[in-house]
């Protein structure tokens, strides 16, 4: 029986097409000296990378 990593299930979303969208780093803390325009960029949702792809479906099996 394969297990679902709760806490990647928390951090990543699949799209239609079976790609994994995940947030932007760096929008935690700290957020004084970066500009507004760098902070409404970190908004969007980003894919995660290919060469990431295959470590991130190992831990969500059933996406």
């Amino acid at each position: 029986m394969l297990k679902t990593n709760r806490s990647v299930a928390k951090r990543f979303k699949f799209t239609g097409r079976g790609k994994i969208k995940r947030t932007r780093a760096y929008k935690g803390h700290l957020l004084g000296h970066k500009s507004k325009t760098r902070k409404r960029n970190l908004r969007h949702a980003a894919l995660v990378d290919s060469r990431d792809m295959k470590q991130v479906r190992r831990l969500l099996p059933y996406g």
